[in-house]
């Protein structure tokens, strides 16, 4: 805890999004399980990693650290639980490229939340780094968008509005540690996933799977990005999170041989480079405020 506590912010919501970007190439490598039995074994695992990181970080205090997270993480756990099923309902009710684009609105909500609920300044560079990113992911996906089943583009859009509100409460209660309500967001949809399948057993292939997904990918991933966002301004948060759109075609193509077309090459370019401009403008802020002090 105390390791992972001097990282940057920035550092950890982008190491988050490394995590998170396996997601797509985990989700197509199950064989045969439905969405609900995914959602069961992924959140299943996912809350038995943060129960383990709890415990270790706070051992005898475990409970204290539950009662201490109050009301903002009982309503940030709940509200993500409701991400986490949107997003798994999505990947099989609408096509990737939706599902991804509409992921990448997080952008927008973060900056618009952070504006209105915690009267955070959007810079000039920041701005102009949130426009580069959507030009980006728009080149990566456009040619690949179709209405798709409205179900599932609605359902997808669960999850960066979720994951907007998650990152406000943390901005707003700094001091309150959050992730105890990784651990609910991950109890609440196993136990969605619980009631909607059939059956829960499934081919041991796919429970290594989810247990690659909920230990490494969503496990590791929600707690970099949660504890890293106590210090990073909220529209920061969602151009570094695009990382995670640059990355997944990157492992897709590495292990999967799915070769990426020129648009989606020049469209990571573009959103690398937002954020890369985005963590300029943090290094300049903090040599600034240096030479000042």
């Amino acid at each position: 805890m105390n390791v992972i506590n001097k990282i940057p912010g920035p550092i950890l919501v982008f190491m988050g999004a490394c995590c998170l970007s396996f997601g797509g190439l985990i989700v197509k490598s199950f064989e045969g399980s439905t969405l609900w039995q995914i959602l069961f074994w992924r959140s299943l695992f996912f809350s038995l990693t943060v129960l383990l990181f709890l415990v270790i970080t706070y051992k005898k205090k475990l409970f204290k650290a539950f009662y201490d997270s109050g009301l903002p993480g009982l309503f940030g756990g709940v509200i993500l639980s409701f991400g986490f099923c949107g997003y798994v309902f999505a990947m099989y009710n609408t096509t990737v490229a939706n599902t991804n684009f509409i992921i990448s609105t997080q952008i927008l909500f973060l900056a618009i939340f952070g504006y209105l609920f915690l009267k955070e300044t959007i810079s000039s560079i920041t701005l102009a780094s949130i426009i580069l990113a959507i030009t980006g992911v728009l080149l990566m996906v456009g040619n690949s968008l179709s209405p798709g089943e409205m179900s599932g583009n609605l359902a997808a859009f669960s999850m960066p509005i979720t994951f907007a509100v998650l990152i406000i409460i943390v901005r707003k209660f700094p001091t309150v540690d959050m992730v105890p309500a990784q651990f609910i967001a991950g109890v609440s949809s196993c136990f969605i996933g619980f009631l909607l399948s059939e059956k829960l057993m499934i081919s041991s292939h796919d429970i290594f799977l989810g247990f690659t997904a909920g230990f490494f990918q969503v496990g590791f991933g929600f707690i970099f990005i949660t504890m890293g966002a106590r210090s990073t301004p909220s529209a920061m948060v969602g151009i570094i999170m695009l990382s995670e759109s640059v990355l997944g075609p990157m492992w897709a193509f590495l292990f999967a041989a799915e070769r990426p077309s020129l648009f989606t090459l020049i469209g990571g370019g573009v959103i690398l480079f937002a954020v890369l401009l985005q963590f300029y403008s943090l290094l300049f802020s903090n040599k600034k405020e240096k030479i000042i002090n």
